[in-house]
């Protein structure tokens, strides 16, 4: 059963931020991830939400997700983003 990673970045340090960027799709790609979007205009149809830089990942299972977020790669390049942005993150599975 698929898996999806939701995130809300506010990016706080933009340029540094884009390391984190170029870095993090590698990760991804290797445990099966892929983009369903990445950025672009957000629409708040309801309640109160205050989106930022949205992103959604798409992995193979639940067990996908955790093992690219767990991975030491991955851990390099999170250690930027925590340094650069401040983010929400859960994950769910599909139906």
């Amino acid at each position: 059963m698929a898996a999806y990673l939701i995130a809300n970045v506010q990016i706080n340090i933009p340029a540094a931020y884009e390391e984190y960027r170029k870095q993090v799709p590698a990760t991804i790609a290797a445990h099966g991830g892929r983009y369903l979007c990445r950025g672009g205009a957000v629409e708040v149809l309801e309640g109160a939400f205050d989106p930022k830089r949205m992103v959604v990942l798409e992995f193979p299972s639940m067990a996908a997700l955790k093992g690219w977020y767990g991975c030491p790669e991955y851990q390099e390049v999170l250690a930027i983003r925590r340094r650069t942005a401040t983010t929400m993150l859960i994950a769910i599975e599909g139906v």
